[in-house]
């Protein structure tokens, strides 16, 4: 393969201009990671310390194998919602290395209201057991929750997605062999018993670990029967008479040291034989990553030079170079394996949705995961572009992907747009991972556009009722549209709703992707199967 000629001049102004622009936003969002990893107020690290208790992150510490890399999930959950109350949305999920094998790690974070479940608690839950089903990885739970945040138990409870999902995914795990382990180090009431109660192995703290459907006050209330936690679900009872738990461990240190013993006794998965070469780092910079991404997401700049500081040795054998060339496709290998990417360098035109449909289902056939690099305003619109079958091209690039058999990855670079979201295996299609940069913006349209639309239709509705636009009103509409854009297009508020996997700095992106990849092979590739493709 040959090695992309980078066209970016580090000594211009632009480049300048962009990389201080882009540190600045990398700089705020690790301030942000940071607040929510570690921020807490004093009660309650005092609180978990008079239980004898560690801090969620100093119990992941211990569990994970020294100096191995942990691929953190949605840190920014909830950033936006609950008026801050829930940081990470009370819990930390990822995957990392234990006893030497890639696991799906799922804890409570019990330093924010006690590890309760809140709405997005549950969604970022549900969202970790998706991952540990679509690559088939095991499952660690650390357990130490309050149960449902009741004031919005509506929210987490009832329907398909909600919380039952946790433990239906538990099931599925259990029935694709797919090992779990719940580590106890604090309460598991009501339905959040039967995480440790629906996984293979389960350890259990003395004095702190409880597990019950109902606490001692729900028993009481209900029977009129008085019982202590211990006497009701704690470690003794539970590993002695029950047998609901299967190890009792005398402090955290001990039950994350039996824990460790366990999954170093699982067998070790036959990963899919990927084609793979000897890993190399790109030839050039990933920290001019900062140059190149523009200060606005409506400046365009050229994917090749992002993929160049992404791959091997910055090699890329694009497909079809000189033909829809909004759309740049090509083979490349990240740390060794071998992919297929597509980046957007302008608006999807029928051409280059067609030449991405079509790479698409080579990699398809010949085994070849898929990486999606998105800066898409969309497909485009027009008399011209309708004639031709944008609609109907830009269908056959979605079915494309949708029906898909390998691993595919998305990271939003810069914006993300209407169709061209779904055309670039959005949230909706079922990537592997989903990575957003901090720049990176997605709505249904962009905001200019969005605030024209609805201009547009207020004008008709006064003119409809004979009444004489008032230039005055029109200003704050528009302003009111712009202003929501920004807050709900960012992708902060998109980490916060959990539409992506996290929010990631962009020179993390070959890393976070490494990781990604490597946890999909746990899973084998499927033959190449499609629906209907309109001709």
């Amino acid at each position: 393969m040959k090695r992309i000629q980078s066209k970016l001049n580090t000594h211009s102004s632009e480049y300048r201009t962009f990389k201080a622009h882009n540190q600045k936003l990398v700089s705020d969002f690790h301030q942000k990671q940071e607040m929510a990893r570690f921020s807490r107020p004093q009660r309650d690290v005092e609180r978990l310390q008079k239980q004898n208790k560690m801090m969620p992150r100093e119990r992941l510490d211990h569990l994970l194998d020294p100096g191995t890399p942990f691929l953190e999930f949605s840190s920014l959950a909830a950033n936006m919602a609950y008026d801050g109350n829930a940081p990470g949305a009370s819990c930390i999920t990822g995957i990392g290395i234990v006893g030497g094998r890639e696991v799906v790690i799922n804890a409570s974070d019990s330093s924010v209201k006690g590890g309760a479940w809140y709405p997005l608690t549950v969604k970022k839950m549900v969202r970790a057991t998706d991952i540990a089903l679509e690559n088939r990885l095991p499952m660690i739970h650390m357990c130490d929750s309050a149960g449902g945040f009741l004031p919005l138990q509506s929210d987490l409870f009832g329907d398909k997605y909600m919380a039952g999902r946790i433990f239906r995914n538990q099931t599925q795990l259990s029935k694709l062999g797919c090992k779990q382990l719940s580590l106890v180090f604090g309460n598991c009431t009501a339905g959040g018993a039967y995480v440790p109660a629906l996984s293979d192995y389960s350890v259990i703290v003395n004095g702190t670990g409880a597990v019950f459907l109902g606490g001692p006050a729900l028993v009481k209330a209900a029977t009129g029967e008085e019982v202590s936690v211990d006497e009701l679900g704690g470690a003794k009872m539970h590993t002695t008479v029950s047998g609901t738990c299967d190890y009792y461990a005398a402090n955290e240190i001990e039950a994350i040291k039996i824990g460790r013993e366990i999954v170093e006794q699982w067998e070790q998965p036959t990963k899919y034989a990927l084609q793979r070469e000897t890993p190399e780092d790109p030839y050039y910079d990933p920290n001019e990553l900062y140059g190149i991404i523009p200060d606005d997401v409506k400046k365009q700049f050229d994917m090749r030079e992002v993929i160049a500081r992404i791959v091997d040795g910055s090699r890329f054998a694009e497909y079809q170079p000189n033909y829809g060339e909004t759309m740049i496709c090509g083979f490349a290998n990240l740390m060794g394996y071998k992919v297929g990417i597509l980046g957007n360098n302008g608006v999807l035109f029928n051409d280059s949705s067609l030449k991405a449909a079509h790479f698409i289902e080579l990699c398809n056939q010949n085994h070849v995961p898929l990486i999606f690099l998105q800066n898409i305003t969309g497909f485009m619109v027009g008399k011209e572009y309708e004639r031709a079958g944008i609609t109907k091209d830009g269908a056959k690039m979605i079915m494309a992907h949708a029906c898909a058999e390998v691993p595919k990855f998305t990271v939003m670079t810069n914006g993300s747009f209407g169709a061209g979201n779904y055309g670039m295996c959005g949230r909706a299609f079922d990537s592997r991972t989903l990575f957003s940069w901090p720049n990176s913006e997605i709505s249904v349209m962009g905001p200019e556009q969005a605030a024209n639309v609805l201009l547009t239709v207020k004008l008709q509705q006064l003119k409809r009722n004979g009444i004489e636009p008032d230039a005055k009103e029109l200003d704050e509409i528009r302003a009111q549209v712009l202003a929501n854009y920004e807050n709900q297009t960012s992708a902060y508020f998109t980490s916060s709703e959990i539409w992506d996997d996290g929010i990631i700095d962009p020179v993390a992106t070959r890393n976070a992707l490494a990781i990604s990849l490597e946890a999909s092979l746990n899973r084998p590739f499927g033959d190449p199967n499609y629906g209907v493709f309109r001709l």
